[in-house]
């Protein structure tokens, strides 16, 4: 596709003249930040992340992940102001609300106010609501949906939560732009009215044709410019999509023309209006109508998501024969089928891809093959994450496969496999303690009988396509493993000042005069700005001040230092054996550990992934990751094997590694001394260590431990 800087900027000028109206208002939020969830790919993705955001003076946030929590907590931590995203993702953000709601047993209290606020008016709902916006950051105040049609039902829940949403409609052809809802004065349901310099007209059959300054000059086909296609003589530009246009001049999205079925009747059925009465079915998670070859026209088949996929036949042809009764009766489906898998195949832009689930259907209905026949992928749901994690074969994953001894799977690879499913799924998976339970499961069968509802165990766990199920909080398999916390406050003033003042009145003044340590490598760091992953041997609860002594200032005063979580957790959520004095005292060192030493809980079992990701936010904000990677004392001296999750958090970082050694300490603890001469105790630094992206995080270990032998 060939795309002008005429064609670029034909979609920026009416948007930068109606921006200009309400400038003098943006100062008052300044900055709106963007988080944009859209591939830059995509022509849409790069014109809300990269053309519109300069002329708001606009920051824009870029995220990797469509996990719901953690787009909520980017939304929060980053004061974002308006999302980007397909409709996917917000339908996901939907469903994370009403889990938690569930969860908190606030899902009746929920309804009863949503009910009430249809009618009331934006600033009372937006105060109605406060509990969710908690959640968001107050600055958060709209939803951008791009890349397919966001049904109505997701639309009428953001807008009676007080939120904007803006829908616009376009296509790569178009330079994506060519009609936008007003941010102020949105028309749901509707895609928007057609921005200035272009024209939209429907043809016979309701498809929309565009011309003006975005469409494209041609497409790029090898060497040979071919011309865009048009109609006659006129410069119309066929777009493929069905439309329809109110009094207003609102256009309405129907639809793909080659999906629109065709019935033998000879009426016009659009899949997008059927699948709006299926998904007013609450047995419904998902779900998508094609239409089935019938003598040269067609009918419309219902293919089914469902939350039970243990349902029979009678209940899931009551959930059809309810939606088809808000139908008309030329719309009525007559063929359902339930589909075999979790989720459909998907389009980069999240869009079911519709040719390959009519494919899998129509096999299946005529008995001649199955889903993986089809050429989609396998009905277990493990097979293909696991094939591209391990790089085994399908028939190497049966369900008696052991994880660790026949696929190989190591710890990595299980967080790996982790963030694997919830980005496939768009679900927060620690939110149902399944990544405790995963930790526990031994074979294939066991990881698909906790995503499918069975149990390892006693009891139940988790349900892929159940959003309020959860399992029993007495279930022993998830005992030892706590919610471990990590305030951010302790990122930011007057925290940092407060540990600041701790460093230089207590801690730096107790240690030269306890043992002045000698220092050997600051060179080592001449010109190194920081932030760091620094790593050092482990010998006893005082490390971290050595290193400390041991590090310029530069990267000293802004060092968050990883210990052992459950040993932290316990501080901060004593025991129901301790009495009320015990759980002060012991919450007074929990507060000033995480205050003044920076600390932050790095567990050894479940809950990891969280660990990561708060470094990961650290070192966002300037600051270095102090490491101990055997991640316990040593008892003899030597040093112990490096645990392989340090190759991993230094995967995920991207910064360099910084070895460093403690000598002389340890013999000063067996000897149980508490004072030391100048210059006993010896710290070591080394030179920084970068690995490449795609290093094996168990290799970097292996590097990091021969480097610390080495100082």
């Amino acid at each position: 596709m060939v795309l002008t800087h005429a064609n670029v900027v034909g979609n920026l000028v009416p948007i930068e003249t109606e921006i200009k109206k309400y400038l003098k208002y943006e100062r008052l939020v300044h900055p709106i930040r963007f988080l944009n969830l859209l591939p830059l790919s995509h022509v849409f993705g790069q014109f809300l992340g990269m053309f519109l955001p300069p002329l708001l003076g606009g920051t824009v946030v870029f995220e990797n992940t469509f996990n719901p929590r953690e787009v909520m907590a980017t939304i929060r931590r980053e004061r974002v102001s308006v999302l980007v995203a397909v409709p996917r993702m917000i339908e996901s953000l939907k469903q994370k609300i009403e889990r938690d709601l569930e969860d908190a047993g606030g899902r009746e209290k929920f309804a009863t106010r949503y009910a009430k606020a249809a009618n009331q008016h934006f600033l009372r709902r937006w105060w109605t609501f406060r509990d969710v916006r908690r959640q968001f950051g107050w600055k958060f105040w709209a939803m951008i949906s791009g890349g397919a049609a966001l049904d109505r039902e997701t639309e009428e829940f953001w807008h009676r939560l007080g939120y904007a949403v803006i829908q616009g409609y376009g296509l790569t052809e178009t330079t994506s732009l060519v009609s936008l809802n007003h941010p102020f004065h949105t028309s749901r349901g509707s895609i928007g009215k057609v921005l200035p310099g272009r024209e939209i007209k429907l043809a016979e059959g309701g498809e929309i044709l565009v011309r003006g300054s975005g469409v494209a000059s041609g497409y790029w086909n090898g060497r040979e410019l071919q011309p865009v296609a048009r109609t006659e003589d006129e410069g119309w530009y066929r777009t493929g999509d069905l439309g329809a246009l109110d009094e207003q001049g609102n256009l309405f999205f129907k639809g793909r023309k080659k999906e629109v079925i065709v019935t033998p009747a000879g009426m016009n059925i659009y899949p997008e209006d059927l699948e709006a009465a299926l998904r007013g079915q609450n047995e419904v998670r998902d779900c998508a109508v094609v239409g089935l070859e019938r003598g040269g026209n067609a009918e419309p088949c219902a293919v089914l998501i469902l939350r039970d996929r243990e349902m029979g036949g009678a209940s899931v042809e009551e959930i059809v024969r309810r939606a088809n009764e808000t139908l008309a009766e030329y719309q009525r489906m007559r063929v359902w089928f339930v589909w075999p898998d979790d989720d459909f195949p998907r389009s980069s832009t999240q869009k079911p891809r519709r040719n390959a689930i009519r494919d899998v259907v129509e096999a299946a209905l005529a008995g001649r093959a199955t889903a993986a026949d089809a050429g989609v992928r396998s009905t277990r749901p493990l097979a293909e994450l696991l094939t591209r994690i391990t790089g085994r074969t399908g028939q190497n994953l049966t369900p008696d496969a052991n994880l660790e001894s026949s696929l190989g799977l190591s710890s990595l690879e299980r967080v790996e496999l982790l963030g694997a499913l919830e980005d496939r799924y768009q679900i927060d998976l620690s939110e149902t303690n399944f990544e405790t339970m995963f930790a526990n499961a031994a074979t294939v069968g066991d990881l698909e009988k906790l995503l499918l509802g069975g149990s390892v165990g006693s009891r139940q766990s988790f349900v892929v396509g159940k959003p309020f199920e959860r399992p029993t909080t007495d279930d022993p398999r998830l005992t030892g493993f706590p919610a471990f916390h990590y305030p951010r406050w302790t990122l930011f003033w007057p925290t940092t000042w407060l540990r600041l003042a701790s460093q230089y009145l207590l801690a730096r003044p107790a240690m030269f005069l306890l043992a002045r340590p000698q220092v050997i490598g600051r060179e080592n760091l001449r010109g190194v700005r920081g932030p760091l992953l620094v790593i050092s041997n482990h010998i006893s609860d005082v490390d971290f001040s050595f290193v400390q002594a041991a590090l310029p200032a530069r990267i000293r005063h802004k060092l968050a230092i990883a210990t052992r979580g459950e040993a932290l957790e316990l501080l901060r959520s004593p025991g129901p054996d301790r009495g009320w004095f015990g759980r002060i005292y012991d919450r007074v060192q929990w507060t000033l550990g995480v205050a003044l030493l920076n600390l932050f809980p790095l567990p050894r079992q479940a809950g990891f992934r969280k660990s990561f990701a708060y470094a990961g936010e650290a070192v966002d904000r300037g600051y270095s990751v102090l490491v101990f990677p055997e991640g316990k004392h040593t008892q003899d001296g030597s040093l112990s094997s490096f645990r392989s999750g340090v190759g991993l958090l230094a995967n995920n970082l991207r910064i360099p590694v910084l070895p460093m050694r403690i000598d002389g300490l340890f013999e000063l603890k067996k000897a149980g001394k508490r004072f030391a001469a100048p210059g006993t105790i010896r710290v070591r630094i080394g030179k920084p260590m970068q690995f490449a992206p795609e290093a094996d995080p168990e290799e970097i270990a292996r590097a990091l431990q021969k480097e610390v032998e080495k100082l």
